[in-house]
């Protein structure tokens, strides 16, 4: 039985990795692939009641993920339905290229913490595509917005998938990944992004913006800095209530959708209906909610029936040092979706092995959260801004790879650097 769910996973795997190549949404053989390792572990099961139990068990960690991205999904629609976005854009004026991308990297950076590295990578792509007319400079600048969106997400709690995921199953608790990652992170930007500005000279070729707003000033920067406040606000809550993060997050819907009522009550029902809640809610990206539904439950399968248990054993025998183990994780993410890869982590090594905030799940975090830069296709806001911009395989790996990768290295030596001194004092 161990072995052909292995193979249906494996088989399952292939299909989500070749996505584009199969033209398959990764969302149908996720959604496939869990379900036939479960169904396959309970058609061999001797005890189909502890089978039961088992998926039970895992039932509420995976529902507590997909809630927390169900509700901030919708936070940032209603934020873009009232073009909020606008807002942070048009601060946006400079025609030097060096100052344009230090300064849309490090805007990315701090954006990505609150909203996401991918809906970061969205919005910033937009913005060089109203800025930029080369299309040679754009895909340099959008590459950044790669590395810069991915760094920024892994040292916040809810900027990152793989990074929630871990905040969610206390692994990690907010302020201190916060604490700890941010210096490592900002190095893992920074020592590419200089690199790349010394490659840089000169003005680029701007484009004529004409920027037409269906909203006002007011709704555009009420809506903005409501749901900005309402993300941060989501660890606050859930440091005080100690209820699961998705609660602060649906807190943060109702404060949203009383606020967009309140705002547009006032205007004829279709102009109304483009701005309201409902409207966000048909616009959020389901197949990814699904899609996470599939590789966690596929991941949990894995773990009961005893094969990550199994892995960590024969990775703590071969490769032996866990920080060698977690920096590896980190590389075979830029190939590897990182959701499944942290899953798997999280069930390899429990909370009785390894507590929270241990120095394991804060450097998965970096690791997971800005490895996938090294490849085009190793991150959501990688996947995003190659169809966005069209961005060819090789020509990232010829131009940036090698780049992210010293980021990479040094970020993670910045870490390890710091935990060495920490434990010399």
């Amino acid at each position: 039985m161990e072995a052909l769910i292995i193979i249906i996973f494996i088989i399952g795997y292939l299909a989500i990795t070749l996505e584009h190549p199969l033209r398959i949404d990764k969302a149908v053989s996720a959604i496939l692939l869990g379900v036939v390792c479960w169904s396959v572990f309970a058609l061999f099961s001797e005890n189909h009641h502890h089978t039961e139990e088992q998926l039970t068990e895992l039932l509420p960690e995976i529902m507590n993920i997909l809630f927390f991205l169900l509700g901030a999904m919708t936070i940032v629609e209603l934020i873009d339905i009232h073009e909020g976005f606008g807002v942070i854009t048009n601060f946006i004026t400079t025609g030097n290229k060096r100052k344009l991308l230090f300064t849309t990297s490090i805007l990315a950076f701090f954006l990505s913490a609150v909203l996401d590295n991918l809906t970061t990578a969205i919005v910033m792509a937009s913005l060089l595509r109203k800025l930029i007319a080369n299309k040679e400079d754009r895909l340099v600048f959008a590459s950044m917005i790669v590395i810069a969106a991915n760094a920024g997400g892994a040292w916040s709690p809810i900027g990152d998938v793989t990074t929630t995921m871990l905040w969610i199953g206390n692994r990690i608790s907010a302020f201190n990944i916060i604490e700890d990652l941010f210096f490592p992170s900002l190095i893992c930007l920074i020592v590419p992004l200089f690199f790349q500005m010394f490659l840089l000279k000169g003005s680029y070729e701007a484009r004529e913006i004409k920027t037409t707003f269906k909203t006002i000033d007011f709704e555009r920067n009420l809506i903005l800095w409501l749901g900005i406040g309402c993300l941060v606000f989501v660890p606050i809550f859930k440091t005080i209530t100690h209820l699961p993060p998705f609660m602060g997050m649906f807190l943060g819907v109702g404060i949203m959708w009383l606020a967009t009522e309140l705002l547009h009550r006032g205007k004829h029902h279709d102009e109304k209906h483009q701005f309201s809640t409902i409207h966000a809610l048909s616009r959020i990206d389901s197949a990814s909610i699904l899609f996470f539904f599939g590789i966690l439950a596929a991941v949990g399968c894995l773990g009961a029936i005893g094969v990550l248990e199994h892995a960590a054993i024969f990775l703590s025998n071969t490769v032996g040092n866990l920080d060698l183990i977690i920096f590896l994780i980190g590389i075979l993410s830029s190939v590897v979706d990182n959701v499944p890869l942290v899953a798997a982590v999280m069930k390899m090594y429990s909370l009785e092995q390894f507590s929270t905030d241990h120095t394991i799940w804060i450097f998965l975090a970096y690791c997971a959260g800005t490895g996938g830069s090294m490849l085009i296709i190793g991150s959501a806001a990688g996947v995003a801004i190659m169809g966005i911009e069209k961005i060819e395989f090789f020509w990232y790996v010829r131009k940036i790879s090698f780049l992210a990768f010293i980021g990479y290295v040094a970020g993670a030596l910045t870490y390890l650097g710091i935990l060495a001194l920490q434990g010399s004092i």
